[in-house]
Order: structure tokens, then C-alpha cells, then sequence
């Protein structure tokens, strides 16, 4: 795909700790190379550490800020990646769930991979949207009112905002793909 996105503001926003490495890397690679500016804001402003299949210890990346410094009226996209530690910190962090809620009320997309849908789950957005994830995360998107669908990539307009999920690290090329195809609608 040859779409450019001019500068479209990307933000990723993981935790310090248990980040599935190419859920964080390759959206934000493929992003930049699209011509996105992509920011990565961590829940600290410190080195992150990523994983390969949650147990693997991969590469530590550094974030260009803390969560702290993000100011939601500069994001036109936010990015959740997965890893399962990763994902259950952000859903426990309240500023973390404060950022979503606020985007996805200003009409903000937002996607979210593998694990990344538990802080869409602990931020209350999912009620009324279809949305996949990976497998064992799908009771908990059914409780909190979503409809889970095992697809590759879904996108979802209900409720004034855009969703788009995917499944696993395999999704990345649809995931990114569909994150594109929105930047440019």
C-alpha cells in the first residue's frame, strides 16, 4: 500500500513493561514510512521493555514521552499495542483510561490489537461496537458489551467513533493496513 498520510498524528501509548514487540514496532515503522508522524508515550518516561509471545525478551525502545505529556487534542489516532503484562497495566492505569475516553468522545479512532482491547474494556468504550481481539480476551469484551468477532481486522463506526482491532502479531499487515485506509478517508 502506497498511501501517504502527511503528517497524520499517530500516538502509541504502552506501559514500561511486557510490550509484544512487534505490535509497538511495526505499526509505528510501517506508520512513519506511510508518512505519519507517530509518537510512542509510555506510562513513564523511561525504556520500554518488549517481548516476543509475552515470554521473550526483545528489544528496549525508548518512548518520546511520558503518558503524562500526551495532550489528546494533538492525536488524530491512538494506538493500543498488545502483550499481555503490557495491556493489564494500561487497563489499570487511570490516565491510560482518561486518554480513551476522551478521544473516543471527540470522535478520535482508535486501534487496539492482540491484548490492547483490555483498556478499551476497563475505559467503558466497548459497549455497542464489534471488535476482535486475541481469543481469551473475548469474555471479557462480551461482559462489558461489545460483540466479538474472530476476523483479522474489524472496523467499527458505531457510537461517533471509529474502532479498528485485530487479532494477533499475523494481523499486523490488515491492522495496519485498515489504520491507513482510515488516516486517509
Amino acid at each position: 500500500m502506497s498511501a501517504q498520510l502527511d503528517g497524520a498524528r499517530v500516538l502509541i501509548v504502552t506501559s514500561n513493561a511486557g510490550v509484544e514487540h512487534d505490535e509497538l514496532l511495526v505499526p509505528r515503522d510501517k506508520l512513519r514510512e506511510r508518512g505519519a508522524r507517530v509518537m510512542h508515550a509510555a506510562m513513564k518516561g523511561e525504556g520500554v521493555q518488549t517481548y516476543r509471545h509475552d515470554l521473550e525478551p526483545a528489544e528496549t525502545v525508548q518512548p518520546d514521552m511520558a503518558l503524562d505529556a500526551v495532550d489528546p487534542a494533538d492525536i488524530d489516532l491512538l494506538v493500543i499495542p498488545g502483550g499481555t503484562v503490557n495491556a493489564d497495566k494500561l487497563r489499570m492505569d487511570e490516565r491510560a483510561q482518561d486518554l480513551v475516553r476522551t478521544l473516543s468522545s471527540a470522535g478520535t479512532p482508535v486501534a487496539a490489537i492482540c491484548h490492547g482491547p483490555w483498556l478499551l474494556v476497563d475505559a467503558g468504550v466497548v459497549p455497542g461496537k464489534s471488535l476482535t481481539s486475541y481469543a481469551s480476551v473475548r469474555t471479557d469484551i462480551v461482559n462489558a458489551g461489545g460483540r466479538w468477532v474472530d476476523e483479522p481486522v474489524v472496523r467499527d463506526e458505531e457510537n461517533g467513533w471509529t474502532l479498528i482491532t485485530s487479532r494477533k502479531p499475523d494481523d499486523l499487515p490488515d491492522f495496519v493496513d485498515a489504520i491507513t485506509d482510515r488516516l486517509t478517508s
